[in-house]
């Protein structure tokens, strides 16, 4: 690191993950300095975020007007500054994908808590990181949890273990689903997130996205890596080891862990605003397989990541464009699924893609899922 203080630029400090990236540098303010954010639509918070941190540089796509000492800026500018030290990337989206491309091609370090930047461009952008030496922190508290385990270790991997809650719907018949409001969809059992990983969480496309992700962060190929239902969410990953050794990572479902151990990395630090986990409370432990028929979007996620090539791209546009209007109350919970299926179904992959074609496969699949959802909607009325 070059500085005493540890220079951050997080992206999509409104969000989820940015609100509680703030969080951990409130408990250690002399750790960090913010140099610059980011937001996308809520600038009331931001504006408080900016009174308070006092960041160098600043975001927002609402083209507002920033406090007098703070300086308007890209957030790729903002990502590949000189002096930043960690770029925090908590935009939900491919919004983030041009900020990681410059942070990583500038030799930064990048905290990565957004799935869709590995899922659409896993192979272009770690290469780019090996090349550049940059590292790729991941946040997600799955990915966390594999880079823990194997964090020491260089023995061969035999199965990695990824564990899914099974969100608000598990044990519901698939069938029962068709009238499931955004209320609903939106009270998970045990996280607090943004609302689009909280959808992608109830459909479980949110596991085939990690499991994508992993591929790429750890290596792991696709026959490898399995998923479990763990409903108490307090496993966060597994790996197993040629020898059938299982090594785990355990602790209280809280984001706050996973962020700040990617944020000092090497270092653990006490934080007594961080639960610990108590036995006498978490006595069960359960883990399950998973049932594709009652989760076509995992499914179709695993399908995508196994042909590679833009399907991952197309995956991720249309599930953004479908979780949107169903959040916006436009198409019903399994329409998300229909609207998804179809895009993919309709794509010509490109199996060899450079940058370009990735953006360009992201825009079609958004047109495409639009297109789609319009049919769907004009069927059911």
């Amino acid at each position: 690191m070059k500085h005493a203080v540890k220079k951050l630029v997080i992206l999509g400090s409104t969000g989820s993950i940015g609100q509680q990236t703030l969080d951990i540098v409130r408990t250690f303010p002399h750790k960090f300095e913010i140099m610059g954010l980011a937001c996308g639509n809520n600038f009331d918070l931001f504006n408080q975020q900016l009174l308070e941190f006092n960041p160098r540089f600043a975001f927002s796509h609402l083209h507002v007007e920033f406090p007098a000492a703070v300086k308007s800026s890209t957030m790729e500018d903002m990502a590949s500054h000189p002096e930043v030290d960690l770029v925090v990337i908590a935009t939900t989206g491919s919004a983030g994908l041009h900020p990681a491309i410059a942070a990583l091609q500038a030799g930064k370090s990048v905290a990565l808590a957004n799935k869709e930047i590995l899922v659409m461009a896993g192979e272009l952008i770690t290469e780019m990181a090996k090349k550049a030496g940059a590292r790729i922190l991941p946040i997600d508290s799955e990915h966390n949890a594999i880079w823990q385990c194997l964090r020491g270790e260089d023995s061969v991997v035999s199965r990695l273990l990824l564990t899914a809650s099974g969100g608000p719907f598990y044990g519901i018949p698939h069938k029962n689903l068709k009238h499931i409001t955004s209320e609903d969809a939106l009270n998970h059992p045990t996280w607090k997130m943004g609302k689009k990983v909280t959808i992608d969480s109830a459909t479980l496309l949110n596991k085939g996205l990690e499991a994508i992700e992993a591929h790429w962060l750890f290596g792991i190929p696709y026959p490898k890596i399995e998923i479990l239902i763990h409903r108490q969410s307090i496993v966060h990953s597994m790996i197993e080891f040629e020898d059938c050794s299982l090594k785990a990572q355990m602790s209280m479902p809280d984001m706050h862990l996973p962020i700040q151990y990617a944020l000092f990395y090497p270092q653990r630090l006490k934080n007594d605003n961080i639960p610990c986990l108590t036995f006498d409370k978490m006595r069960t432990f359960t883990f399950e397989p998973v049932s594709y028929a009652q989760f076509p979007c995992l499914r179709l996620a695993l399908e995508a990541g196994r042909k590679g090539g833009t399907c991952p791209a197309v995956l991720c546009g249309a599930d953004e464009i479908a979780v949107d209007l169903f959040l916006n109350n436009e198409i019903g919970f399994l329409d998300i699924e229909r609207i998804i299926e179809k895009t993919l179904s309709l794509h010509q992959n490109n199996a060899g893609p450079r940058l370009e074609d990735i953006i360009e496969a992201d825009k079609w699949a958004r047109e495409t899922a639009a297109g789609a959802a319009r049919k769907e909607i004009k069927c059911q009325s």
